[in-house]
């Protein structure tokens, strides 16, 4: 088997030593390269490069779900073909791993990549569902490359607290669990339309849901982790349907306290619940709009700010080694 090995070098919860043991690890029973990224964007296009050479039988992402989410892209850059191109396998190094704890992986880095071992030696492999967000034709976000996601999107509220937690980032602080909630806070007392949504929603055959705050695409549950806690913004969410949605129409302080009480107590049969709450499930196509830009994030990576975007749900995009 001839297999690429994707490594951040920024990766937060392994050192230069772990990952050395892990390749070598990788490299008695695989023929392994392993290149470490440079820059952002890296991941994809060396994904990008194995998929389109025909020559690699596996890609691994050793990483965070940020890495995941650039392997992700790269290889699917030409469209999903899960009979066809390198399959994706995923050694957790981040502080979340969302994506790879989803898949049902341990969080450990090293009894990861004993259990990949075990599935390449057992040849387990399923092939999962994905997001694919573009551009909305006909706006002024028509020209936006589609971007693949693995576990979650976000439009409006939660993207901004993505968008200030990558800012804090940018000035040195670490990537905590206390740090997302302060951004939470902070976005909650400067979010000027938390009272009066500006998101549509829009699908084919339906009416449109007006006046949304935030709206949550999730492709599997848990959506998030705090620690070891799962959390389930929408539980029937899964890797074998198309993508579910969660949407607030409003965020007064007792909405908040409400919905976030909700989400913290959430469990795998039931998630945020009540008047201003909106869950869809298994939607393959949609559209949110917004009369204002809004902030974007994909897998936790803040991608600026759009008035429109356009999600599809695609079955059967990619094959993994579990």
């Amino acid at each position: 088997m001839r297999a690429l090995l994707v490594v951040n070098p920024a990766a937060t919860t392994t050192s230069a030593r772990t990952r050395d043991v892990l390749i070598h690890a990788l490299a008695s029973e695989m023929k392994l390269e392993a290149v470490t990224t440079e820059y952002r964007g890296h991941a994809r296009d060396l994904a990008r490069r194995a998929a389109e050479s025909g020559e690699t039988d596996l890609v691994v992402a050793l990483g965070g779900d940020g890495t995941v989410n650039e392997v992700v892209n790269g290889l699917l850059h030409g469209g999903p073909d899960p009979d066809r191109l390198p399959g994706l396998a995923v050694v957790p190094g981040g502080s979340t791993n969302v994506f790879a704890r989803a898949l049902g992986l341990p969080n450990d880095a090293v009894e990861a990549t004993g259990a990949l071992l075990d599935a390449l030696r057992e040849r387990r492999a399923r092939t999962v569902s994905l997001g694919i967000a573009s551009g909305t034709p006909g706006t002024e976000d028509e020209a936006v490359p589609a971007r693949w996601f693995t576990f979650c999107a976000g439009f409006g509220f939660d993207a901004g607290v993505v968008g200030r937690v990558e800012q804090q980032r940018e000035r040195g602080k670490r990537s905590t669990h206390a740090l997302y909630l302060r951004q939470v806070f902070r976005q909650f007392l400067e979010e000027p339309h938390r009272r009066h949504g500006t998101i549509t929603l829009e699908r084919p055959g339906e009416a449109p849901v007006e006046d949304l705050v935030l709206s949550i695409i999730c492709n599997t549950s848990p959506w998030t982790y705090l620690g070891n806690r799962p959390v389930y913004a929408s539980p029937e969410a899964s890797f074998e349907t198309a993508l579910d949605v969660l949407g607030l129409s409003r965020l007064s302080a007792p909405a908040v306290a409400r919905y976030a009480t909700q989400l913290l107590t959430s469990t795998p049969e039931r998630g945020p619940h009540g008047k201003h709450a909106l869950t869809l499930h298994d939607l393959t196509d949609f559209t949110l709009h917004s009369k204002v830009p809004l902030p974007l994030q994909m897998d936790g990576d803040h991608l600026g700010l759009r008035t429109s975007v356009t999600f599809t749900g695609v079955r059967r995009a990619l094959r993994v080694i579990v």
